[in-house]
């Protein structure tokens, strides 16, 4: 049994307004088939995508803090110029500069409409075939214990570890990478940003959500009340959801 990750999930005060943006940034089409607005590649909606880790917005009545997200997505690009392009293209579409204590950096940080951080990167050859998101980034104490609990919790393969930084990336190759990146900082308020987490066909979710329980993850009260899926957290505190499979 395991699980993998199948969406990027946003909260948005407007979820249709962030799910545009973030369609025109990947260069995807976004979908709202109810409240929420699903965001993956052109050409009708395919749940779950086979290669791709696809952007999920859903609305809440809450602003976000100015706390830097704990989860981020890192776009890829192809060449200086693609960069330098990409940026001001997601400028013109409402992002906006963002200082989370880069410095001078090759990368540029800047924010969605509503402050959720990304960077556009600058070309790396590491993600010349993971798409237009070359990985999603999260913020931790200990990367060695986010792969002892994510390497058992799902099926991604893990390519490096150190103290400073553990990477993923699904066994099938294609799509983004999943990074733990050390960072100094602590959580301190929910995330705005986090991973849901899919049951392959013929797995039992309750089965799976008991085997992450196993492996350290607690249950989470976001006010979700009677729902199909799960809400967890892992042992630093990072919010997930395992799906129910459709």
């Amino acid at each position: 049994m395991a699980l993998r990750p199948v969406q990027v999930n946003i909260k948005a005060l407007d979820a249709s307004a962030v799910g545009r943006f973030w369609a025109e940034a990947l260069g995807w089409s976004a979908y709202s088939p109810g409240v929420v607005t699903y965001v993956g590649p052109a050409g009708g909606p395919v749940w779950p995508d086979p290669v791709f880790v696809c952007v999920d917005v859903i609305p809440v009545p809450e602003l976000k803090t100015t706390t830097k997200n704990r989860v981020h997505i890192d776009l890829a690009t192809t060449s200086a110029a693609h960069q330098a392009e990409l940026v001001a293209r997601l400028r013109a579409l409402g992002a906006t500069p963002a200082d989370v204590g880069q410095g001078d950096v090759p990368w540029t940080v800047l924010a969605d409409p509503e402050g959720n951080e990304f960077c556009v990167l600058e070309p790396r050859e590491v993600y010349r075939d993971t798409g237009p998101i070359a990985a999603i980034v999260v913020d931790c104490a200990d990367p060695r214990a986010m792969v002892r609990f994510w390497g058992e919790a799902m099926d991604w393969t893990l390519h490096a570890v150190t103290d400073d930084q553990a990477v993923f990336r699904s066994a099938k190759g294609g799509g983004p990478y999943l990074e733990f990146l050390r960072t100094p900082d602590v959580k301190t308020v929910p995330d705005r940003v986090h991973l849901d987490l899919l049951p392959y066909p013929g797995d039992d979710k309750e089965a799976e959500v008991a085997r992450l329980r196993a492996l350290g993850a607690t249950d989470l009260d976001v006010g979700q009340g009677d729902v199909p899926w799960t809400c967890l957290a892992d042992p630093e505190g990072h919010e997930f959801c395992v799906l129910a499979p459709s």
